[in-house]
This record gives structure tokens, C-alpha cells and sequence, in this order.
């Protein structure tokens, strides 16, 4: 099958164009004319080959991450790959609200950096409320995310918020 929107082949099945994220379920096994399954068939995009996934009630892009996985490596490598997971949940969370336009994930590090940490609590507050927003778009109900990151993170866990906002981003990559 060929994904509409980007000519791209998709395995039959799938809901989503890995590519371009547009929705397959309204496009059927054959296109609508032949110069469009010539043009399928010639067009290839390789912009985006990751196993990022659109979904369209969302409007962004995530990635679905094992958590387990993700504290493990945290811990192995002390830390280190828990400022590769903060820029990446700060990219997602910001994508999958609608606010693409907030703090990117480098600046968000830098400032976390600079502040010995202080905005990193005030990141996980605001991520907390963009969770919230997410889980209101994907008809889940909201709660006060925002003040258990915070408090989660003040004591110390700061890798449970974490595990938190990968856990809401997968459930809407999956969605």
C-alpha cells in the first residue's frame, strides 16, 4: 500500500504513514488513478526514516520508548542519558500540546545548567501541564500532574516524572 500524502510504501495494516505521519485508514490498496500509483511507486521520502509516529486527533510526534529501558540507561551511564531524555520528552510534550513554539529542549538544558538546576523544577511543572493537556486531547482524564512532578522532583525522584510524561507519550503514539 502507498501513503497518500507522501507516496512512501506502507505495510498494509498500519494506520499511520511512518513518514509522514498522514492517516492511512481512509486510503485503500489501489490509488485513485494510475499516474498516482506511478508516482507512489517512483517517490520516496527519507526525511524522516525514524519510527516517529502522527497521530491526527494530536497534531505532533513522538516516539514510543521503552521506560525500563530508559531508567536503566540513566543509571548506567549516571545521568547522561537523562539530558538526552529530557531534551527528547521537552520536544515531544511540546509537539504532541500544540505549543511548538516553548522552550526547546537545548535551552531548557542550558538554563537547567546555569540555574544548578532550579529550572529544571520549573520545567517539570510546565511539562506536567502540557501532560495534562495531552491527556485532555486523547480523552483521558487530567489531573494535577504539574504539582506531583514538581513535589516528585523536589524530593529527589525527578526520574519518576520522567517515566511519567514517556508513559503519557507512548500511550498517545499508540492512540
Amino acid at each position: 500500500m502507498f501513503c497518500p500524502n507522501c507516496g512512501s510504501q506502507v505495510e498494509d495494516g498500519i494506520r499511520f504513514c511512518p513518514n509522514c505521519g498522514a492517516d492511512m485508514g481512509a486510503s485503500g490498496e489501489s490509488a485513485e488513478s494510475s499516474q498516482e500509483t506511478q508516482q507512489a511507486e517512483t517517490y520516496t521520502d527519507y526525511s524522516n526514516n525514524s519510527q516517529a509516529v502522527n497521530d491526527g486527533n494530536l497534531g505532533g510526534f513522538g516516539k514510543n520508548r521503552n521506560i525500563v529501558l530508559c531508567i536503566i540507561f540513566s543509571i548506567i551511564t549516571c545521568c547522561i542519558y537523562m539530558i538526552y531524555w529530557m531534551y527528547v520528552l521537552n520536544e515531544e510534550i511540546n509537539s504532541l500540546s500544540g505549543e511548538e513554539n516553548a522552550t526547546s529542549g537545548g535551552l531548557v538544558i542550558l538554563f537547567s545548567i546555569i540555574t544548578c538546576g532550579i529550572y529544571s523544577l520549573y520545567w517539570v511543572y510546565k511539562m506536567g501541564e502540557r501532560v495534562d493537556a495531552i491527556k485532555t486531547k486523547m480523552g483521558m482524564p487530567a489531573s494535577s500532574s504539574s504539582i506531583l512532578y514538581l513535589l516528585l522532583s523536589i524530593f529527589g525522584l525527578e526520574i519518576v516524572p520522567f517515566a511519567l510524561m514517556q508513559d503519557t507519550i507512548n500511550k498517545a503514539v499508540e492512540q
